[in-house]
């Protein structure tokens, strides 16, 4: 389908559109069309749009989301130099601004320079539709007749592509939930089948603060060196915890590329990856998660210091003002 689209040229159009003309009415008499006088085509319009169909939908949504936050900006004059290699002035006639438009729940991005426009969104779910419409060719100093189409086509292409590197760094959304994902969900790692390591699990958070505990020893950590750190974090004497278990663990935890066998010996040293996991997951959980929660939680007491809890609040009888205002009311 791409390449039968690259096959739209000026000449194929021209063909096209002259065939009709020699067979509708016109005003132009034989004698008149053949001293000269005849139609011309123009350009009006056009659009190029670049259309990537996602392999997973979801990821997809996630890096538009992603992109909208962090590139609020693009409407900017500097922005939209780079992204139509146009310099701007103050005297440029343009509304420099970026909108997000929302039609029912899935938002829309839109670019404005002169009379032309780059719009992108998340097209039917399924693919990331980047596309740049051209209202007034004189906008990029060519002229509107149809033999023009191949400039304006290397302006549109290129602008789209421009506006997807600027965008590069929003893919860095992809990299974190595939990570998140390969680390919360079972898997198999070497044609071994391992167990998922879930985020809110108790056990989890545990081997996860004992790996933090562990980065710091020069000659690692072995079997009961585990057992003896693991343990009072799961509210259990030492020796309640079997050595399968401790085994087990460890088998997740270095199937999941967190730890490493010390070679010719029954010792494990923290990886870089599992280290940082570790600290991130760790501290994530406890100082924004648990103190959160416990701010928004119905059985939570009030207080002024709880500051998301009376933002909830406020936004509740918010809601409920506005729905009593609308008469929708039960």
């Amino acid at each position: 389908m791409q390449s039968i689209a690259r096959e739209l040229s000026a000449d194929k159009i021209e063909a096209l559109v002259r065939k009709w003309l020699a067979r509708l009415p016109q005003p132009f008499t034989a004698a008149e069309r053949a001293a000269g006088y005849d139609y011309d085509i123009s350009v009006l319009q056009a659009e190029f749009a670049l259309t990537q169909v996602l392999d997973r939908p979801l990821m997809g949504r996630i890096f538009f989301e992603e992109a909208i936050r962090e590139h609020l900006d693009l409407g900017r004059p500097e922005q939209v130099q780079l992204i139509f290699e146009r310099r701007t002035t103050r005297a440029t006639p343009s509304r420099y601004r970026t909108r997000v438009i929302t039609e029912g729940v899935t938002p829309a991005l839109h670019v404005d320079y002169k009379h032309s426009r780059i719009k992108q969104y998340h097209k039917e779910s399924l693919a990331l539709r980047t596309e740049t419409t051209i209202n007034d060719t004189r906008d990029f100093y060519i002229g509107k007749r149809l033999k023009n189409l191949a400039a304006l086509c290397q302006i549109g292409f290129q602008a789209n592509r421009r506006l997807l590197h600027v965008q590069t760094l929003s893919h860095d959304c992809l990299i974190g939930e595939d990570a998140f994902q390969q680390l919360n969900q079972p898997g198999q790692v070497a044609g071994q089948r391992v167990a998922g390591l879930r985020f809110a699990d108790p056990r989890v958070q545990a081997l996860l603060s004992t790996l933090v505990a562990f980065r710091l020893l020069p000659q690692g950590f072995a079997n009961h060196d585990l057992r003896e750190l693991l343990a009072p974090l799961l509210g259990f004497a030492p020796d309640q915890l079997t050595p399968g278990q401790m085994t087990y663990h460890l088998r997740r935890l270095r199937l999941h590329g967190l730890i490493q066998r010390i070679p010719s010996s029954h010792r494990y040293q923290v990886t870089t990856i599992g280290w940082r996991v570790a600290l991130f997951c760790t501290r994530v959980y406890n100082r924004v998660l648990r103190p959160g929660l416990s701010q928004i939680a119905p059985g939570a007491p009030p207080g002024d210091a709880r500051l998301l809890q009376k933002c909830y609040t406020q936004l509740e009888v918010a809601m409920d003002d506005w729905i009593a205002n609308a008469a929708l009311a039960s």
